[in-house]
């Protein structure tokens, strides 16, 4: 080894040493633990369908998705054509290859009833809709809690402000047991199929953020979460939702171009998007376009509203 390469080699430690010694790395600033926001936008397919006249395929809610450059769709389960695996898989093929994302899939039941066969139907549709979100590849799914279904008509219901009486003889207390009982024999399911249960403020007893904490804390699950619906909360809706956000999963975005088909809220986005922000939320907001407006126009509004603040 000659001596030019020996001092080389011999300076190479002290020429590294001062260089991660020196001002310029001792200055780089710290990573903060504040991620920036990643919050992706979906479209629930029934902003399609309202229960009214002939349903729009999801095949379609995927291509209108990918056309307006959307993320994800979120699967109404009653909009769904079968339930047959052909189809599912037809179904996620289709996303797939549009780039789009299912990203949760919402069903219906109810926990609140003192007969217990009642109960085990809603348990046992809410098991079987978990194994087709799985055969699907959804891995999220809207939970409700159900109500007392004491006011039969659901348009007499909305009028009432989504408020009604109690089963004669039968207390809140007892529903919520029911309820906490009922999503508790689900919960092993959920963990099997890799699915988040996303338990939704869906009137009877999560009209309130206090309703919706009181089942999420009594369920020591990490497979259950709370699915923010923006327009679920009639009256002061900012605080209560202010109250639900940092156990949020999902979100879905009321919006009623055309005025709403039951009532109509003049919702701020920009601060439902801080107060998600704030709590560091990096989920999908699927817009629910719940108004009378032609679709396709109320849900091209719905996406530049959103797009304005995420």
């Amino acid at each position: 080894m000659n001596n030019t390469r020996r001092s080389f080699l011999k300076t190479v430690p002290l020429a590294g040493a001062a260089a991660f010694s020196s001002p310029v790395f001792a200055e780089t600033p710290q990573p903060t633990t504040k991620t920036a926001s990643r919050i992706k936008l979906s479209v629930s397919s029934y902003s399609y369908w309202h229960f009214k006249g002939d349903k729009f395929p999801i095949e379609k809610v995927i291509d209108e998705a990918a056309k307006l450059g959307l993320d994800g769709i979120d699967v109404l389960h009653r909009q769904m054509d079968g339930e047959e695996n052909a189809y599912l898989q037809k179904l996620k093929k289709h996303a797939f290859v549009n780039g789009i994302a299912m990203t949760c899939l919402s069903i219906h039941q109810g926990f609140v009833s003192p007969d217990k066969a009642v109960l085990k139907q809603h348990i046992d549709h809410t098991i079987h809709c978990l194994e087709l979100a799985y055969k699907m590849g959804i891995p999220c799914m809207r939970l409700n809690t159900g109500r007392w279904g004491t006011i039969k008509s659901f348009d007499d219901f909305m009028a009432k402000r989504g408020i009604e009486p109690a089963i004669e003889g039968y207390t809140e207390d007892e529903a919520f047991k029911w309820c906490i009982d009922s999503i508790q024999q689900c919960m092993k399911k959920a963990e099997e199929c890799g699915i988040l249960l996303a338990l939704e403020n869906h009137w009877g007893l999560g009209s309130t953020p206090e309703g919706m904490l009181r089942i999420k804390n009594a369920i020591d699950s990490p497979w259950l979460g709370l699915l923010m619906d923006t327009g679920n909360f009639l009256e002061n809706p900012y605080d209560k939702l202010e109250k639900i956000a940092p156990q949020t999963n999902f979100v879905q975005a009321k919006t009623y171009y055309g005025g709403g088909e039951w009532y109509s809220l003049d919702l701020d986005y920009k601060r439902i998007v801080d107060i998600l922000k704030k709590v560091n939320y990096q989920g999908y907001i699927s817009i629910e376009f719940e108004g009378k407006e032609d679709p396709k126009s109320g849900v091209q509004k719905s996406v530049d509203l959103l797009r304005k603040y995420i």
